[in-house]
């Protein structure tokens, strides 16, 4: 019985301590939470349950996307007329010709190949007598407004900072001295190309203003060969002055860097010291002037005769004219690439001795801005060349329509994708 009643006793000691121990275990994993009892602990939650807290999920995580966004693209949170204000500014090339006389006509052809065929925007600046102003004012207003997007012009009056202006106008054709001015006179311009009123692009401007951006730290303009075979180049067998490289060069398209052209001290025959451009025209002028036959091209071939370093030599193709095909093909730039601006000295525009140079003349003039490019500009082409195959030019179509026909692609193309764009947008 002693026993018995020992092991009982155990027992109910083991099942009050179980039971204490059970009650006590509750109690600590739920903690009665009591607002009047300030000495109570406040239950905390988990810390893999707070991040879906609902105060916290939209707080923070809207914070942060915020600062990422704003750091990845910052004009999202702008109007769009701010937008609109920090667009990237647009590119400008610069053209310059000189026009006196009877050329209005010819020069607005030439300004119209130029619109016709380049992408970047383009800036005319035009050089003529004042008679001539409001003509030129007609006539470009007579062009589409649509184009008026793509061009700017201003025509200033035939103006020479130095010497006599009536002697420099009549150096050889009227007005052409102009062109040695222009970094005088465009103080604001950093680059241009300056071309003759008969010169005609069959290709966009933009591919020859590639051309700066391959000038050497020292070259400062670009011109080509004056000729490519020295026994039958003009320089090279009748010129009393000196003149650049074995054949010369011609002036009738030249690119030019005017910052770099103001900047330059130039070597010289007149005096040991070097001198800038707009000190070296006039004595230049004055000590050449009974050799010089070709006028402005005569100084610029001189000035570069002493300076080569500054040239940058471009390819015929850049500058073809008749001399390159009517003593036979000389221009091998063209032969593999086609002729990229053609230039029709000699008159050939206006009379029947060279009529491949004057069928482009004739097309381009009468070519209306909206036409199809193909039916009312590489056709009436073909149609005129047939009518030319007597002369030496006139035989190698293909070296004049090759670069004209991949010009006339690219439009289209661009016009193809510029039209797919707007319908997409709409």
């Amino acid at each position: 019985m002693r026993i018995h009643g020992k092991l009982l006793a155990a027992v109910l000691c083991l099942g009050g301590l179980l039971i204490a121990y059970l009650l006590l275990g509750y109690t600590e994993q739920h903690p009665i939470s009591s607002p009047s009892a300030p000495g109570r602990v406040q239950p905390t939650t988990p810390a893999h349950f707070r991040a879906i807290e609902p105060h916290r999920a939209k707080k923070e995580p809207r914070l942060r996307r915020k600062k990422i966004n704003a750091k990845a693209s910052p004009t999202r949170a702008r109007p769009p007329e701010q937008n609109h204000k920090i667009s990237a500014p647009v590119e400008w090339m610069h053209l310059a010709v000189v026009a006196c006389g009877d050329r209005v006509e010819e020069t607005v052809t030439m300004l119209k190949s130029a619109v016709l065929f380049s992408v970047k925007n383009l800036q005319f600046h035009i050089f003529a007598e004042d008679e001539l102003k409001s003509e030129f004012q007609r006539k470009l207003r007579e062009w589409p407004h649509q184009l008026s997007r793509k061009y700017e012009y201003t025509i200033y009056p035939i103006m020479f900072s130095v010497g006599n202006a009536q002697e420099w106008k009549k150096l050889f054709k009227p007005c052409a001295a102009q062109r040695l001015f222009l970094p005088i006179i465009l103080q604001d311009v950093d680059s241009l190309l300056y071309v003759d009123t008969d010169v005609l692009f069959l290709r966009p401007l933009d591919d020859i203003w590639a051309f700066l951006k391959k000038f050497n730290e020292t070259q400062l303009a670009a011109m080509a060969p004056e000729h490519e075979v020295p026994k039958i180049g003009w320089y090279s067998r009748f010129a009393r002055h000196p003149f650049y490289g074995t054949t010369g060069v011609n002036s009738g398209v030249m690119l030019m860097n005017l910052t770099r052209i103001r900047k330059q001290q130039f070597k010289n025959n007149m005096i040991p010291a070097r001198l800038t451009w707009e000190e070296m025209l006039h004595p230049l002028y004055q000590k050449y002037k009974n050799y010089i036959t070709w006028g402005d091209q005569d100084l610029l071939n001189i000035i570069f005769s002493f300076n080569p370093e500054n040239l940058y030599v471009f390819p015929c193709q850049w500058n073809y004219r008749p001399d390159h095909c009517m003593y036979g093909s000389n221009c091998k730039s063209a032969e593999d690439d086609g002729v990229s601006i053609l230039h029709g000295n000699r008159g050939v525009y206006h009379d029947d001795k060279q009529p491949a140079f004057k069928a482009f003349y004739e097309v381009l003039r009468d070519y209306p801005f909206d036409g199809n490019l193909y039916q009312e500009m590489y056709y009436p082409l073909q149609s005129k060349f047939l009518e030319s195959v007597h002369t030496l030019c006139g035989r190698i179509p293909q070296v004049f329509l090759k670069q004209i026909e991949l010009t006339m692609k690219r439009v289209y193309e661009r016009r193809v994708i510029f039209y797919a764009g707007s319908r997409r947008r709409a």
